[in-house]
């Protein structure tokens, strides 16, 4: 849990916080949100998720796409509520910030709108679960509409993004083991910038590394 830094400019689109794995350099780490700027115009991210496949948990990579598909039912807050995507949207070239839920200055961006009626009816439960399937997990499975987003032409993470994930590996303070599911960065403004970096506002929960090798 932690506040969203402000958008850094305008056709800044979000990428929520999540845990990455790599069991050589110590097992979980932390990768802040971030804002980050699309590879074109039109595309929304879909973030990853940790999803049982059987015999263990697997992450699932995020992607960009014409639409925001199924993230596993993760409730990752900023107008990602586990299903769909209610922070904003394209309007003729130009990406429209919802402020009931995005954090950007009126001085610097005008275009927005609000909407608080998706992104608080939405019958999000669990909300602090952070894993599909599995002990413990969601059960959210992907609707119609999501299965047919699931074959359109998707973009891989940018090489920005590439690098804030590097970057997130580095830095020993984000691996779980160094600060016990409470990151200090927890969120960024911009890949690579600490200045107006925010801190988890709560123990974030987590399934331990044997739950989700072995479980």
């Amino acid at each position: 849990m932690y506040v969203q830094p402000v958008a850094p400019g305008d056709g800044y689109l979000w990428n929520p916080g999540y845990w990455a794995y790599d069991p050589a350099a110590g097992g979980y780490y932390w990768v802040p949100g971030v804002w980050v700027r699309p590879p074109q115009v039109g595309l929304l991210w879909t973030p990853g998720y940790w999803g049982w496949g059987g015999n263990a948990f697997l992450f699932h990579e995020g992607y960009w796409g014409p639409h925001v598909g199924f993230y596993g039912g993760i409730n990752y807050g900023f107008g990602y509520t586990g299903a769909g995507f209610w922070g904003g949207r394209w309007e003729g070239g130009h990406f429209a910030y919802n402020t009931a839920v995005m954090h950007v200055k009126h001085t610097v961006i005008h275009n927005t709108y609000v909407d608080n009626v998706h992104v608080t009816n939405v019958g999000v439960t669990n909300v602090h679960t952070s894993f599909n399937g599995g002990q413990g997990g969601l059960q959210a499975r992907p609707n119609a509409q999501e299965q047919q987003w699931s074959h359109e032409n998707h973009v891989a993470a940018t090489p920005e993004q590439q690098q804030h994930m590097t970057l997130a590996h580095a830095d020993h303070s984000n691996f779980a083991s160094a600060n016990g599911g409470h990151p200090q960065n927890a969120a960024l403004p911009r890949v690579g910038a600490t200045t107006g970096a925010v801190a988890a506002r709560v123990r974030i929960l987590r399934a331990t590394a044997s739950d989700m090798l072995t479980r």
